[in-house]
């Protein structure tokens, strides 16, 4: 072995040995080799959001209210300060550390991503509570591969929901506001999933977690007769998830690279505060989704669709005279045109409908249901290397308001403009 001329030195003058000397450069041969192929990545995002209600009443007794990660406290309790509506915000920074998985049969590798700021608050809090922390950890897993036929690669310990057109990163969405669709699936999961290549076009993944609530380590309780926090009892109730995808082969033309994709997940959920003793479907939740992207004869126009159906969305709940599930649907077509290589117009349109049925284990009782729908026009120029900017104007309308998962605080009334909102959004985002 090869030393320098420092380690000579210090050795002819007995302060270290050669021997310590090459056991030292073996550990750290070792170290820079598990670090040489690590990579790190990410991105800053800010914004500036105004949103009004043409009813003249402020935007949190409006649906600009529930958007995804736009006011995520301001329509319980009345704390708006996380609000992001009406001035200029930092939404998140993300930090991803992650070594890829090489090609051999046995590969190893990880990815952790780290979120900071206001996005970051109230993201999948963990089992102990502390959601008003500014920091999540979005993912982080260990990714295997065994050398089974085409070879399966696993995810173990928090990964994303394999649901979904659009994702929490709004860097790869085409929009920067977050779709209903989105508001109604998973987010992410504790456990184990696999991911097996049938052919080149197709892909399986199959996966078992805690369950479907969000939060990392969080665990599915069997609560007691008396519905008390302090009578429950740890269940063996898991999620389930399973989702094919089928990506078009060469030889179809300029279809060729088109994507479809299906996915269901099943599970316990308690985020509407149900509990599994006397609860429609013991507070279960299934997700079914199904979406699509294809490529078109003009080169540069993509289109999309998406469809969500959330069956008992968070558990369901229940009064003292009875119990009430969330049934909630999104369907969504895309749009993208990529005018030149800098610039690009985004379009979303999308129809929601939400039901609440009450008394629904007693046969008696009543639905109410609440429909809207909402427009999405984005203009992404990326003047700047390495930054996305994007102009976007959203409008959203509901039809009624009687309580489902898309409401206006419960100050519609008649259908007035009370349930519309239109907002105008600029973002950046720089990636690294």
């Amino acid at each position: 072995m090869k030393f320098n001329k420092w380690t000579v030195g210090l050795a002819a003058i007995g302060v270290v040995s050669l021997a310590s000397a090459a056991r030292a450069d073996e550990q750290m041969s070792r170290v820079q080799t598990a670090l040489s192929n690590t990579t790190i990545s990410g991105y800053v995002s800010a914004s500036f959001n105004w949103a009004i209600s043409p009813g003249g009443n402020s935007y949190q007794n409006s649906p600009a209210a529930g958007i995804p990660y736009q006011d995520q406290y301001g329509n319980s309790g009345g704390n708006d300060y996380l609000s992001k509506q009406d001035g200029f915000n930092l939404d998140v920074v993300k930090l991803s550390i992650a070594k890829p998985q090489d090609e051999s049969p046995w590969a190893s590798g990880y990815q952790v991503d780290l979120l900071f700021g206001p996005d970051a608050v109230g993201y999948n809090p963990p089992a102990n509570g502390g959601s008003g922390s500014g920091f999540a950890i979005k993912q982080a897993y260990v990714a295997l591969r065994t050398p089974v036929g085409n070879g399966i690669d696993w995810k173990v310990g928090v990964f994303d929901s394999p649901l979904g057109y659009e994702s929490f990163d709004a860097s790869v969405d085409p929009n920067y506001t977050r779709s209903w669709g989105n508001a109604i699936e998973p987010t992410e999961f504790t456990g184990v999933i696999a991911t097996y290549k049938v052919i080149d076009e197709l892909s399986l993944s199959v996966g078992i977690a805690n369950t479907l609530m969000p939060g990392i380590n969080t665990r599915a309780y069997t609560y007691g007769p008396s519905y008390d926090n302090n009578d429950r009892s740890k269940a063996w109730n898991k999620a389930f998830m399973g989702s094919a995808t089928f990506t078009t082969p060469s030889s179809w033309g300029w279809a060729a690279g088109s994507s479809l994709y299906a996915g269901i997940v099943y599970g316990f959920s308690d985020a509407m505060g149900g509990a599994s003793n006397g609860f429609h479907k013991s507070g279960d939740q299934i997700n079914y989704y199904a979406g699509a992207t294809f490529n078109t004869p003009l080169k540069q126009l993509t289109v999309g669709m998406a469809f969500d159906y959330a069956n008992n969305l968070g558990g369901g709940g229940s009064w003292s005279q009875g119990n009430w599930e969330i049934n909630a649907l999104a369907a969504g077509v895309y749009a993208t045109f990529k005018a030149t290589d800098k610039l690009s117009l985004n379009a979303r349109g999308e129809y929601v409908y939400g039901e609440v049925d009450h008394d629904h284990n007693y046969n008696s009782g009543y639905v109410e249901s609440n429909d809207g729908v909402e427009l999405t026009g984005t203009v992404e120029y990326d003047l700047w290397a390495n930054v996305i900017s994007r102009l976007e104007v959203r409008w959203d309308h509901l039809s009624h308001n009687n309580g489902s998962f898309i409401n206006d605080n419960n100050n519609e009334q008649d259908g007035s403009s009370r349930g519309t909102s239109v907002g105008f959004y600029a973002n950046v985002i720089y990636k690294f």
